[in-house]
C-alpha cells in the first residue's frame, strides 16, 4: 500500500525560531513543479527584502524524484541540508520550505547553523497536519447505453471517482482509480467485453 501513496502537507505555513540575536522565518509550501518554487521563493524575496539569506529544501513528485537544496550563502551544507532533512525524516514530497534569515549580529558556528535551520523548519512542519494522498490512475470508459448500469454498478462497488462524462447513446466516463485497486477496477471491467478501455497518461 505504502508504494502507492505519499504525504504532503496540509497548508502553507509560517514558523520563527531565535538565536543569539538571529532570527529564522521558516515558510512551508505546497509546490508541484519547479516553476511554483521560483515564483515562491521570488515573492518571499519581496516580502523579506531585508533578509541576509534565503536558504531552502523542496522534494517534488510522488516518487521525489526532483529533490533539491540550497545554502544561500551559508557555509556548505549548514543550511539547505538540515531543511531537506526535515522534510525526509517527515517523509514529505511536494513540498518547499524556505527559512529566511535575519542575522542579529553575533555568528553561530556551523553547529548552530544546521540546529537552527533544521529546528525552524521543523516547526514549520509541525504546524500543520501531513495528509496522505493516494497515487491515481485514470482510465476512459467507452461504451453504448444498455452498458451503463454495468458500467456504475463497478462505480459504486469500488468508490471510484468520476473526473468526466458524457451519457448519451454512447457513453464515455473518465475515472481516477487508486492505483492500489486499478488492477481489481480493470479486471471487472474486462468482464464486459462492450466496453473500450482506454488508460490515459497524467503528468
Amino acid at each position: 500500500m505504502e508504494k502507492y501513496s505519499y504525504f504532503e502537507i496540509e497548508k502553507q505555513t509560517q514558523a520563527l525560531y531565535k538565536e543569539k540575536g538571529s532570527k529564522f522565518i521558516a515558510y512551508s509550501f505546497i509546490v508541484k513543479n519547479e516553476l511554483e518554487v521560483k515564483n515562491c521563493i521570488d515573492k518571499l524575496k519581496k516580502i523579506e527584502h531585508s533578509a541576509r539569506h534565503f536558504c531552502y529544501a523542496y522534494c517534488i513528485n510522488a516518487d521525489k524524484s526532483i529533490t533539491r537544496f540550497n545554502d544561500d550563502g551559508e557555509p556548505a551544507n549548514s543550511a539547505g541540508k538540515p531543511i531537506l532533512g526535515q522534510i525526509t525524516a517527515y517523509n514529505l514530497t511536494n513540498v518547499l520550505i524556505v527559512v529566511v534569515r535575519y542575522f542579529g549580529g553575533t555568528k553561530l558556528g556551523v553547529g548552530g547553523l544546521i540546529n537552527a535551520y533544521k529546528t525552524a523548519a521543523k516547526e514549520s512542519i509541525n504546524k500543520t497536519k501531513i495528509i496522505t494522498k493516494h497515487i491515481q490512475d485514470v482510465f476512459e470508459i467507452t461504451f453504448e447505453y444498455d452498458e451503463l448500469n454495468f458500467v456504475m454498478r463497478v462505480q459504486k462497488e469500488l468508490d471510484l471517482k468520476i473526473i468526466h462524462q458524457k451519457l448519451e447513446i454512447n457513453c464515455e466516463i473518465t475515472f481516477s482509480v487508486n492505483k492500489n485497486i486499478s488492477n481489481i477496477a480493470l479486471s471487472k471491467w474486462n468482464k464486459n467485453h462492450k466496453l473500450k478501455i482506454k488508460r490515459i497518461e497524467i503528468n
